[in-house]
């Protein structure tokens, strides 16, 4: 699978001058930079720009398949970074994924994939089926249990049913000891293998046999659970139909989603998927976009709204214009983005796959050791051999090492299951440290568009979520009215709030825009202004609503006063209002242990101090250009760990800046999806406590699977040593161990808000 991919890189040397405003990477590839004229002149801000170039380059996912140690794939790593051409590689055997950013200048995914393979490595396109060989380890796995019953109960077939108990139980275990030994690593394949092979040559092949099966019974039900993290993922393509019905030449066709193309008209009807990401053409709806964005509630959809493949349509028929082919849907990227986000590996399971091989030549230099002293000391070799090769095995590290991968694996699964995508274990991993968040404004704590609050008439203030009286009804429909003509945030709000009830706004005539003032128009006979209070300096009646206007300012919202020739009217208040789930969710931030929410916006002072207020935050930084935020991080950095909040867009610098970026509302975006180290896919704010809610779950999920591990491992090996442990409890116990941290970490996927 490749997908190419544009990235702005802002090395923190070189941060936006001042008097750039803003820096955004649009989703039609176009960099666009907001700047102050009078602080900067073109050639400078072209300059900057130079800078800023977006660097292309491709990404390419990989099957990894096979049975090979963490160390191995460490080492596979290195030396696909040293190919021409390659930019980064990660892989991990567990994971069964691989993935490679590189030059598309210098080479492609099919030349990698070639060199990949001649590297030794079982690596096959993303495309291909998936390996069997699963299946093959469980159908060898029950060969060896019955050729173990054979022998056990028919003894003229001893012999032969244990050959061939050694060879189904040892075969997968032999390749990938023989994949780690062409690495120049020790792995627990080849520990457990030299252990059968030392049990049958102190004639106890039956505890060898019973070793290498419940061995491979263990690697099969590891399996089983990594497949069901990688399943639950994969189940999101199933939401998306195979066909479509789509209009062409004036009929309705039933064609498969490969046939489609750009700008195809596509028919969906109530109870139907949603086959590709699209616009809105005709009809209304309600979506139900759980699968994507982990929303409960149905969205509505209206003409001009995008909708996304995978979306559950529920109430009404729609049509709609592809916008992205099935290859490029939004949910298509979710799944991919999550496969390669498992060879993303923490810093706690990228040392343990250092340290295993480490561990594993300490075992068998133990082990030889255990053998050496006790024959030199007179010891009989049978009962020496046996109680070191039983020391070997309840040695082995094979619950440490799945501990980690087999929880983080699962937690990003099951988060991404409801809209929240960590793009790796690191990320995961960081996000249980954080203490602190810094917020944007616009768009993450608010709504990110101005609605209408408050209308003040001769009579008294009243909020939109009152009844309006009449008086005010009338005022707002004049006010709408004479914004009708205008194309500001403002206007647009007050017209759609006056719509929202009903109202007949009138077409005004002779309109006129003062520029940073407001506007006047003719409503029939009636000239009307709207505006600030420098349009009003000489209207009657100003002082009855002063007390109210200085009321609404406080509150940081913004007070357009409505008047006609003879006196002022009203006022109609329009804010960018909190979210609804903002201060329950801050709340939940608290409760969870972040100790300190800063604001960071380039909003006035005023305004940015009464959100604060209403959602809880303890400190505003406002009226900030990006490199002033970026510079309030790297303060913030000094003395907690910090998470920013974002929407994925305006602020990467910031982004990068802090020790976790968090961009919101994702889906549909690119831009978005690459810019922050997790992602929510919707814009439901609440998804922030659970983000960091199962982050900590995962920390101490692996805290305690590395707890028991390395218990089991220390009474094991005092019970080998000091009890004389049979090898066949040694090894139940050894791989019971195994499963149990396996399973444990596997209930991930189904972590819950709490």
């Amino acid at each position: 699978m490749k997908e190419h991919c544009d990235a702005v890189e802002i090395e923190e040397e070189m941060l936006p001058p001042e008097g750039v405003i803003g820096v955004h990477l649009s989703d039609q590839d176009s960099l666009q930079i907001d700047f102050n004229p009078k602080k900067l002149t073109d050639d400078e801000v072209e300059e900057f720009a130079r800078h800023l170039e977006p660097q292309k380059f491709e990404k390419c996912l990989f099957r990894l398949n096979g049975r090979a140690c963490e160390a191995c794939a460490l080492k596979l790593e290195k030396k696909v970074e040293r190919l021409p051409g390659v930019r980064r590689a990660s892989a991990t055997f567990l994971g069964g994924t691989m993935s490679i950013s590189f030059d598309g200048g210098q080479t492609n995914d099919q030349k990698l994939l070639d060199q990949v393979k001649e590297q030794g490595a079982p690596v096959a396109s993303w495309d291909e089926s998936v390996s069997t060989g699963d299946k093959v380890e469980l159908v060898f796995t029950v060969v060896t249990l019955l050729s173990m019953l054979a022998a056990y109960l028919v003894p003229a077939v001893r012999f032969p049913a244990l050959c061939v108990a050694y060879f189904t139980g040892g075969t997968f275990g032999v390749q990938a000891a023989w994949q780690s030994l062409r690495e120049g690593t020790v792995d627990v394949d080849l520990l457990m293998i030299l252990a059968a092979l030392g049990a049958a040559y102190v004639n106890a092949p039956m505890e060898g046999a019973v070793l290498l099966f419940l061995f491979s019974l263990s690697n099969v039900l590891q399996s089983f659970a990594m497949d069901r993290t990688r399943q639950a993922i994969q189940a999101l393509m199933k939401l998306r139909p195979e066909e479509a019905l789509v209009r062409r030449d004036g009929e309705l066709v039933h064609l498969p989603l490969e046939e489609l193309v750009m700008g195809d008209k596509v028919v969906v009807k109530p109870g139907e998927s949603v086959p590709l990401d699209g616009v809105i053409l005709s009809g209304q709806t309600s979506l139900d976009e759980s699968s994507l964005t982990g929303e409960s509630l149905p969205v509505s959809k209206v003409p001009g709204d995008t909708i996304f493949a995978g979306t559950l349509n529920q109430t009404g028929s729609i049509e709609f214009e592809v916008t992205r082919l099935a290859r490029d849907s939004t949910i298509a990227k979710l799944v991919q983005m999550v496969e390669e986000a498992q060879s993303e590996k923490a810093s706690t399971q990228r040392w343990l796959d250092q340290a295993e091989q480490y561990y594993a030549v300490g075992v068998i230099l133990v082990t030889l050791l255990l053998i050496a002293v006790p024959m030199a000391m007179g010891g009989v070799f049978d009962a020496v051999f046996y109680r070191a090769i039983t020391v070997m095995v309840v040695a082995s590290p094979c619950a440490l090492v799945i501990s980690t991968p087999a929880t983080i694996l699962s937690a990003i699964g099951g988060a991404a299951r409801r809209g929240v995508l960590f793009k790796g274990g690191a990320h995961l991993e960081r996000a249980s440290e954080i203490n602190a968040i810094a917020f944007d404004k616009t768009g993450t704590l608010t709504e990110g568009k101005p609605r209408v609050t408050d209308i003040v008439v001769a009579e008294g203030s009243f909020s939109k979520e009152q009844d309006l009286p009449q008086s005010a009804l009338d005022l707002l429909t004049l006010a709408a009215s004479v914004e009708s003509r205008s194309e500001h945030p403002l206007a647009t709000a007050i017209v759609q709030e006056a719509l929202s009830h009903g109202l007949a706004v009138v077409e005004p005539t002779e309109f006129s825009a003062i520029t940073g003032k407001g506007a006047t128009a003719f409503v029939g006979e009636r000239k009307l202004t709207i505006g600030s209070i420098k349009l009003f300096t000489e209207h009657q009646g100003l002082a009855d609503f002063e007390h109210a206007l200085e009321d609404l300012q406080n509150q940081g919202k913004t007070a357009m006063l409505m008047g006609d020739e003879e006196k002022v009217l009203g006022i109609v208040a329009v804010a960018d209002v909190l979210r609804p789930d903002a201060v329950a969710t801050l709340k939940a931030l608290r409760a969870a242990g972040i100790g300190k929410l800063v604001m960071l916006t380039g909003d006035n002072r005023r305004v940015a101090e009464a959100i604060a207020r209403q959602a809880g935050i303890d400190e505003v930084f406002a009226e900030l250009l990006p490199q002033d935020k970026v510079a309030q991080l790297q303060l913030l950095k000094k003395q907690h760990k910090v998470a920013m909040v974002g929407d994925g867009v305006n602020d990467a610098p910031a982004l990068a800046t802090a020790d976790l970026g968090v961009a919101m509302g994702a889906a549909g975006s690119d831009v978005a999806l690459e810019s922050a180290d997790v992602v929510f896919m919707g814009e439901r704010l609440e998804h922030l406590p659970y983000a960091f809610s199962v982050s900590r779950r995962a920390r101490r999920v692996v805290t305690a699977n590395l707890a028991f591990a390395l218990g089991v491992i220390v009474v094991l090996v005092i019970g080998s040593l000091g009890a004389h442990l049979p090898l066949p409890l040694g090894v139940l116990g050894h791989e019971g161990s195994t499963v149990l941290v396996c399973l444990n970490g596997l209930r991930l996927l189904f972590h819950k808000p709490s």
